[in-house]
């Protein structure tokens, strides 16, 4: 699965991993109505790396969880739908809008592999002072450059350099940022 080589998709052990994941989000959706640090403590326990001044709203969803680095000062809003089948590595002082998709999964083209369950995946960076606007989507094996900025609605289909601004479906740049 993390070498990208096709795996079977509803494989008994996937499943139950994926059933501990779902169970620690709602844990996480309990907790942060009244503990927030409590909240955050069910994700520093699920993820591979969650900053001590990192902050996700819930409703949060993952595959797994512990491929998912979310660094120091990050924030997401409402919505992250992050699901790492491979890893997903968040940067220093990121803006998630509400709604954003993290999607490392990808999917034969060949109809009988799927007909098997059989997909893939590849991992997902986003560097450190990136903004993803509202409602954006990253799909598998993109990284995006530190300082840019993504706009509300877009879909990452390829990897964006730094210091610019790209929207669009699929996302493209239209200028630099100093």
């Amino acid at each position: 699965m993390l070498a990208g080589d096709l795996y079977t998709a509803d494989d008994p052990e996937l499943a139950r991993e994926s059933e501990l994941a779902k169970r620690a989000m709602a844990e996480f959706a309990r907790h942060y109505e009244h503990d927030v640090n409590a909240a955050h403590a069910v994700l520093k326990g699920l993820f591979k790396r969650f900053g001590d001044t990192a902050h996700i709203r819930p409703p949060l969803y993952v595959d797994y969880g512990y491929h998912i680095s979310f660094g120091e000062g990050s924030f997401a809003n409402f919505g992250l739908m992050a699901l790492d089948v491979a890893p997903i590595t968040v940067g220093r002082d990121v803006q998630i809008g509400p709604n954003v998709q993290l999607l490392t999964p990808t999917h034969p083209l060949d109809a009988e592999a799927r007909r098997q369950k059989l997909e893939a995946g590849a991992p997902i960076v986003i560097h450190d002072n990136v903004w993803l606007g509202g409602g954006v989507i990253v799909l598998a094996g993109v990284t995006i450059g530190e300082n840019s900025v993504i706009g509300a609605g877009a879909v990452v289909t390829r990897d964006i350099p730094a210091n610019v601004v790209a929207v669009g479906n699929p996302a493209r740049v239209i200028r630099r940022l100093p």
